[in-house]
This record gives structure tokens, C-alpha cells and sequence, in this order.
């Protein structure tokens, strides 16, 4: 045994002496062998308690999938730990939990969310330490030889959007985060568009913590013009808010301008928050990476939500942040299983993902491989290797298929300047 794995197992342990804590990971889970296994210790980190995007439903959907796989005896006779870590939506926050990922010696970072890729994959690619289903944001996960990402990020969205809008809108006005993230956004919806022969949309950088968006939002109106028009906004979090300041332009009830995002901007929570069927995004158009919440390749999900959440209402199964933390969970089961060792490493989980060992997800997405020949190759997101989006649109409160089945960015994502 490793001094690395030793010191974090002196560790885990003192913590558990001094108190049980509700955290999966910490303390024996009923049902898990004690046998000669290892057992694997992982991280997921996403930021909770910021001015900006919040996704607290990820560490706890991992804490739940821990608690789901060991009392079945864990993965492959390994108990499963989880540490969770807040990323405050800062750089200086990734960093952190990375450094800590490698003090504790994790084995792999699994379902995290971050925009400040290269705060933490520099920690740990320098530990050899697999980041397994990212949330997409940052091109470090598409371009790390150490990253697994499980959808196409937001690279993917976006142009997917573009294409989305390049059906129904005459004109789009693109409202975004006034940031290195945002900078990329226009060139990749603009790519969607033309997939149509559309124009190109107008581009609105807006502050992505403002408290109001009243100058951006009477802009992005008067660009989209009102036949036909379209207004997308992707501001995470603050998505409720530009939008909550257009509806409060002056005649905005006499507006014909069509409202649309991407999923992680807008989702099934938002819409339920702000009214259901008379929620302001009813009629919205929305891209996603995955099925809509009510497609039947969602119920193993919800039925461990249901048995191991313990009512914990920071888990939303509509949200895009579980959805990925969940299926990055079920790639790190099929590969420990696949490897069928008694010491799981950092080094053995990415020998295994990189001889393509292909993992089915049981439709939430193609089955995944990373092997060379299956990356998109994309000038900034080389490592894409699931380039497929979902159309969907709001109806009667419920984010539903605008169209069956899944949609391939990955050409109009390749053409991207």
C-alpha cells in the first residue's frame, strides 16, 4: 500500500472517531464487504453559496450514489467514498479542492463543475488523477489527456442552440457572460446558425453576477427585432434575472420576441420556480445534452434519489448538474468493474479509459469511449467524444422534446472559428 493511500486512510479514519458525520464516505456503509478489497476515494466539487451559478444537487447526488452502491456491497467489492468539496466559483476555489483531491489521494475527480479549467487540472494531471464527467465549461476538459468528459459542454450547447434558433428565428441576440467562457460563445452559436444560412446573432456581454440587466436586455430586444425575433441568454444562474428585467421592458407583454437557453441556464427547476405552465419561459426553447427529465432512461436515477437521498432537497433530477454527476458516476462503476483489481488506482482508471473501454449509459447518452480515433478533434475541444444534443422546448410548465431522439454538433462544432 502507497504512503499516499496509507496517509489518507490514517486520516479518514481519525475524522471518523471524532464524529459520525452524514458525508458518504466517513464510517463503514451496512453491507459492504470488509474484505480484502480497497477501497476507492473520489472527489466532486461544484460551487455552493456564490453570488453567480450554484450547484449543490452535484456533491449530493454523489453522496447518494455512494450511498446506493454500498449498500449492494459497492463496486466490484469496493467501498466507495466520497469527499465533496465547494469551488466557490472561483479559480482560487478550484485550485483549492484540487490541491486537497491530491492530498487525500483520491483516485479519480467524478461529476464536478467548474468554469476555471486551468486552476485545477494543472494539480491533477501533475498527481496523475483522472477528472471523469466534468460539467463542460472550461476547454481544459476538452483538451487534459487526464479528462473524461461525458457531454459536449457548453461548446456543444451552443452551437446546438444555434442550429436550435436557426429554424424558427429571423433574428437572435446572444446575451452572455462577460468573460473568457463568454468570449467563445457568439463564434459557436454563429457557427449554429449558418447551418441555415441565418445571419449572425448580435452579441451581449453582460456582468454574470449583475443584479439587473435592464441596458442589455432593452439592447437584445431592439437587436432581435419583433418578427420573428429571438433573445438567448447564457448566464447560468443569473439567466432568471436578465430575464426578469426583460419582461419588465416597457410593452414587453406586446412583444412577439421568442425567449430561449441552453440546459444549466435554463432548466425544468427554473421553470418550476417561476410558475410552471405560467412560467415567463413557457414556449421557450431550450438545448440540452441529455433526454428531457421524463424519458424512462432517467428512472434507475430517480429510484436511487427516491431509496438513498433521505429526502435531501438539494437533488433536483431535472437538473442538468445531476443528470452529469450521475452519469459520470456510472462511467467510474462500469470501469472499476472492467479493471476487476483489488487496489483501484488513479493510474488504472485512466489506463482503462484510454484503451476504449466503451461504457453504455443506458441511453442518457451514445456509449461512451476515449480512445483517439473517437474524439471530435475540434481545434479547442479535441476531447469531445459525445458531440449529441437534445432539442426541447417548454409546454404546459414541463420541458419536453421539441424534436425525437438526439441531434450531432459535433461538423457544426468543427466549423466553429
Amino acid at each position: 500500500m502507497t504512503g499516499r493511500r496509507m496517509t489518507s486512510l490514517l486520516a479518514y479514519a481519525t475524522a471518523t472517531a471524532a464524529a459520525a458525520s452524514l458525508l458518504t464516505g466517513c464510517g463503514m456503509i451496512p453491507g459492504v464487504s470488509g474484505g480484502s478489497r480497497e477501497p476507492i476515494t473520489v472527489m466532486t466539487w461544484a460551487p455552493d453559496a456564490t453570488r453567480a451559478t450554484n450547484m449543490p444537487g452535484m456533491p449530493a447526488m454523489a453522496q447518494a450514489y455512494a450511498r446506493w452502491v454500498n449498500a449492494s456491497g459497492g463496486i466490484d467489492g469496493h467501498e466507495l467514498r466520497v469527499l465533496t468539496c465547494n469551488e466557490e466559483n472561483s479559480s482560487s476555489g478550484a485550485s483549492a479542492c484540487a490541491r486537497r483531491a491530491v492530498r487525500e489521494g483520491v483516485d479519480a475527480v467524478v461529476g464536478s463543475y467548474s468554469q476555471h479549467g486551468r486552476a485545477f487540472m494543472a494539480p491533477l494531471e501533475a498527481a496523475g488523477i483522472p477528472y471523469i464527467g466534468g460539467y463542460g465549461l472550461s476547454e481544459d476538459e476538452f483538451t487534459s489527456h487526464l479528462s473524461y468528459p461525458v457531454n459536449g459542454g457548453q461548446a456543444s450547447l451552443i452551437a446546438g442552440h444555434g442550429m436550435q434558433l436557426g429554424e424558427s428565428c429571423r433574428r437572435v441576440s446572444l446575451v452572455r457572460p462577460d468573460t473568457i467562457t463568454g468570449d467563445k460563445m457568439p463564434m459557436l452559436l454563429n457557427s449554429g446558425l449558418q447551418r441555415t444560412s441565418h445571419r449572425t446573432a448580435a452579441d451581449i456581454p453582460a456582468v454574470e453576477d449583475a443584479g439587473e440587466y435592464t441596458e442589455q436586455a432593452t439592447e437584445a430586444r431592439k437587436k432581435a427585432g419583433r418578427e420573428k425575433g429571438c433573445v438567448t441568454a447564457v448566464l447560468g444562474e443569473r439567466t432568471q434575472t436578465f430575464f426578469d428585467s426583460f419582461r419588465r421592458l416597457p410593452d414587453s407583454d406586446d412583444s412577439e420576441v421568442r425567449i430561449s437557453s441552453v440546459l444549466g441556464s435554463v432548466g425544468q427547476p427554473l421553470v418550476d420556480r417561476t410558475g410552471g405552465s405560467r412560467s415567463p419561459f413557457e414556449g421557450a426553447y431550450v438545448t440540452g445534452w441529455y433526454p428531457d427529465a421524463g424519458d424512462r432512461s432517467w428512472d434507475p436515477m430517480l429510484k436511487v434519489i427516491k431509496e438513498h437521498a433521505f429526502e435531501d432537497n438539494r437533488i433536483d433530477p431535472a437538473d442538468a448538474g445531476v443528470q452529469t454527476t450521475w452519469i459520470a458516476y456510472t462511467v467510474l462503476k462500469k470501469v472499476v468493474e472492467t479493471i476487476g483489481a483489488d487496489d483501484i488506482t488513479p493510474l488504472r482508471i485512466a489506463q482503462a479509459l484510454d484503451r476504449g473501454e466503451e461504457i453504455d449509459t443506458g441511453g442518457l447518452t451514445p456509449p461512451l469511449r476515449w480512445r483517439y480515433e473517437d474524439m471530435l478533434g475540434a481545434a479547442d475541444f479535441p476531447r469531445i467524444v459525445n458531440s449529441e444534443v437534445t432539442f426541447q422546448v417548454v409546454r404546459q410548465g414541463r420541458l419536453v422534446a421539441q424534436k425525437p431522439g438526439f441531434v450531432d454538433v459535433g461538423e457544426t462544432v468543427r466549423s466553429a472559428p
